[in-house]
């Protein structure tokens, strides 16, 4: 006998997995549009990672420049990096795709969770990334290069400075991301916001040890990673009640 039901839910799953699907294309096709843009047209490869090593070569002695110790790495770094220009300025769209895919299956109360959750999470995100970009790395940068004995020559690998732009990019885009998980904690009914106050000595000691296991070892990298994500633990908290208020089910009001 032929299951009505069990083919319902086949078309139903193939359904989603082709929506699914298209929102994919369509937000590599912006990411790789915009990368090609960046990479081939204006500003170019070069200009975009010269943008990047700026905070660097401020920090260096007047006449100094970096190094490419890799055959291909001055073609290829730069590729990565308006590569990783191209994710940025692409992110609004490919969260608004992401954003297209489940708005169909919420509630109205569902849709005034994520969206805003959504934007925020972006925002704060590139917030994160231009916090380190313009105030973290001019400071740090100089910070070290001060304390370098003069008997040596300071010429970083540009392969090695790009991982190290990353890698302190991405730490401080997640950090300034802590407001949206307190907040999704305390709405998910995980934890509660007074739990939350009642650990904070303990988040404001994992901020330090967080801070010392990702940036490099040096008190101001420390300091600029851990006292944002406290400050930050303490938006979290003061949003977090607000936030569930205003995004309440019918059923959770009455």
């Amino acid at each position: 006998m032929f299951d009505y039901h069990s083919s319902g839910l086949q078309e139903s799953f193939i359904t989603h997995l082709i929506e699914l699907r298209t929102r994919l294309v369509r937000a590599s096709a912006v990411v790789l549009a915009v990368f090609i843009v960046l990479f081939a047209v204006w500003p170019g490869a070069a200009a975009i990672y010269d943008f990047v090593a700026q905070p660097m070569m401020a920090a260096l002695p007047e006449g100094s420049k970096m190094i490419a110790t890799g055959v291909i790495t001055p073609f290829m770094v730069p590729m990565k990096v308006s590569m990783m220009v191209a994710f940025l300025i692409s992110l609004p769209w490919v969260l608004y795709q992401a954003w297209a895919f489940v708005a169909p299956g919420l509630y109205a109360h569902e849709k005034r969770l994520i969206a805003p959750l959504i934007i925020s999470s972006s925002v704060l995100f590139i917030l994160g990334v231009a916090f380190c970009y313009f105030f973290v790395f001019g400071t740090v940068f100089k910070f070290i290069n001060d304390f370098a004995p003069k008997s040596i020559s300071v010429a970083p690998d540009i392969e090695n400075y790009l991982d190290f732009v990353l890698t302190m990019c991405l730490a401080f885009g997640l950090t300034f991301e802590v407001p949206v998980v307190v907040i999704v904690l305390v709405r998910m009914g995980l934890v509660t916001v007074e739990k939350l106050k009642a650990i904070r000595p303990y988040v404001i000691v994992g901020a330090f040890v967080i801070a010392a296991v990702v940036t490099p070892p040096d008190i101001m990298s420390q300091l600029f990673l851990a006292v944002p994500l406290c400050l930050l633990y303490e938006v979290g908290l003061l949003l977090a009640p607000l936030f569930e208020k205003a995004t309440r089910a019918p059923e959770e009001t009455t």
